[in-house]
Order: C-alpha cells, then structure tokens, then sequence
C-alpha cells in the first residue's frame, strides 16, 4: 500500500501545469504571511467562501505586525461568519510570536511552524512547501480524499493507523523540486475532481492507476466516519433592547463554544435569570427555536425578546467590562458569532415593522 509510484508526482505535476490554480488572491504574491492566513482559513471551509474574508482581512492586516498589533475583537469580527472562532485566535497568538520572537519572518522549519499556535502538522507542510520551497508533505482533507481512492487505503482516516499510513504515502510521493506546485496541485485535485460524491474520474490524470476507480466504487473511499447520534442541547438567549434602540451584548468566556466573542445573554433553565449581572428585564416575546449544528452537538436556540424595566436607565455607563450596548442602526466592530449576526438582523427587520 504504501510503495511509492514513481509517475506520481510527475502526473500530478503535468495536471497542475495546465490545469491547476494559480490565480487565488493567497497566490499572488506568494509569501509565508498569505500562505499562512490563507491555509488556516481554509481549515473545514471551501475556497470560494474563503477568499472574500482572505481579502478583507489582507486590507486590513497587510503584514504580520498589523495583525499581531491589532485588537483581538477586531479580528473576531473579521472573522465571523467563518466558524470555528479558535482559529482567529490562534492567528492572533502566532502573529504575536512571529513578531515578537522571530521578527516577523516566518521561522524555515515545518518543526519549528508546527510549534506556533492553531499550526498543525498539515498547515506546517503547506506554508513551508508553497511559500519557501522546503520539501514537505500534507494531508488535509483533499489530499486524503486523492490518496485513500488512489491507493484503496481501508479504513476511516480519522483513526490513528490509516492517518499513519496516509503520512507514510503523502510523504513518499512528496516530489523533492517543485514541491510548493506539488502541494497545490494535491489540493486542487480534490478540490476539484475527486470531489466526495461527484468524482470526475473521466478527467483526472490520476484514472488509469487509481485503485479506487479500478473498484468501481471509487466513493467508497474514504471509508466515513462511524456514525453516532449528535446530542441535542437547548438554550435560551435574552434579546433586551431598551428605548434608544441598542441591544445587550456580552463577551463569553475565552473557552467555550464562541471564546471570547460577543453573543446574547444566555439564561439559565433552573432560574429564569441571565448567567451574568445585567439590568432588570422584562420578557416581550419569545421566538420560533432554530437549530445551530456543531461538529458534535446540536444547539437548540431559543431567542427571548426582552427590555429593559427602567427605561430611564442611563445605558452604557456602568455596565460591566464584558458588556457593551450594540445600536441596531449601526454594522456591529467586534466578534460576533453567526447565530447571533441571524439574530440581529431579525431585530432589525422586527423594529421596522
């Protein structure tokens, strides 16, 4: 399974050279900073939903220094929308370190990359191949989709002995010259034709020896996860607005589902009462529940249209640290997790009818 073909990387390469990308905006101009930004947007998330955040958040943070100086809530709220919020923070922490310890160049180690924060092993290969020229492998979700058929590799790739396996032939079939067009390639490739259900087997060069297309069930492989049902948990967010129409926002914890972005007061099933200190509410209305999905769970979400008891309060004064009071009227400047954004703009609509 894992004896390297040595046309392998030459396919591969010939396919790249008339057909692969090279017009992404993380493409032009190729540097350690872009390749890095982009590679962890595009963790569980499809280029053409990452390039118009990419370019959004390169206007804003140029360099790294930009974003290593920047405020964490500014890149939060760059980032909504994109999910998975750990992401934004690890950049944080790693532009940090990049300028601080390394001066702003990226360190030459896929070793030493691998140490920086939210970088793993993947990432680190992907940066060092495409933006430096070191001749490294990866195996992110498209190259295991390409090795697995290729090779008719048995087995879940989420296991430790298939990602093991897949490491070995990633790292077989990594070409020593060319290696930044090898990685991309890789990535197109599954981006591309060797889709998950739709695999365009009749073009891809890779046909006359792939294992999985001589099966004639190409898609079953990869082998898929082992299902399991996803527990469902239900929660209760306060929408309280008061007469100047600004609704309560209040920073959750840095761990957590949405670490340290601004989200709805959440109340507690037992009490009745918010989980935080704020102003006494009075409950208008409560909403339809809506569904948010996450990798392991299902979050029931109930909205709770609220306002304030005295509406003389003077607001935006002595709240706490973690609160802020957002006008309705004006675009939001800090994170804001997605289902809270869907909230917002439903307030939005509700106050102008």
């Amino acid at each position: 399974m894992t004896k390297k073909d040595a046309n392998f990387s030459q396919t591969v390469l010939h396919w790249f050279d008339d057909h692969g990308r090279k017009d992404l905006p993380w493409q032009n101009p190729i540097t350690p900073y872009r390749v890095w930004v982009s590679e962890v947007m595009l963790q569980q998330t499809q280029v053409k939903t990452v390039i118009p955040y990419f370019e959004k958040f390169m206007a804003e943070f140029p360099t790294v220094f930009d974003l290593a100086n920047a405020e964490q809530d500014l890149v939060l709220n760059l980032w909504t929308g994109l999910g998975y919020y750990a992401r934004a923070r690890n950049l944080h922490k790693a532009a940090k370190i990049v300028a601080e310890k390394y001066q702003g160049d990226f360190p030459q180690s896929v070793e030493a990359l691998n140490d920086l924060p939210g970088i793993g092993r993947s990432t680190a290969g992907a940066i060092a191949s495409i933006s430096m020229g070191i001749s490294a492998p990866i195996l992110d979700g498209n190259v295991k989709r390409v090795l697995t058929r290729f090779y008719a590799v048995e087995g879940w790739p989420g296991t430790s002995h298939v990602e093991k396996a897949l490491w070995q032939i990633a790292e077989q079939n990594t070409p020593s010259t060319r290696t930044g067009h090898y990685t991309q390639s890789m990535m197109d490739l599954g981006a591309t034709l060797c889709s998950r259900s739709k695999p365009a087997c009749g073009i891809c060069p890779l046909q006359p020896e792939c294992q999985g297309y001589k099966s004639g069930k190409p898609t079953d492989f990869p082998h898929s996860k082992p299902k399991k049902e996803k527990p469902v948990k239900k929660v209760r967010f306060l929408m309280i607005t008061d007469t100047k129409g600004q609704l309560l926002l209040e920073q959750r914890p840095a761990s957590g589902i949405w670490g340290s972005l601004y989200c709805l007061p959440e109340e507690t099933p037992t009490t009745n009462q918010s989980q935080s200190v704020i102003p006494d509410y009075i409950i208008r209305e409560e909403w339809p529940l809506f569904r948010h999905t996450f990798s392991h769970y299902h979050l029931d979400i109930v909205p709770v249209l609220c306002e304030l008891v005295d509406t003389n309060k003077a607001v935006g004064i002595m709240e706490p640290a973690n609160q802020l009071w957002h006008n309705l009227q004006k675009p939001l400047e800090v994170g804001t997790a997605a289902p809270m954004v869907t909230l917002i703009d439903q307030l939005k609509r509700y106050f102008q009818q």
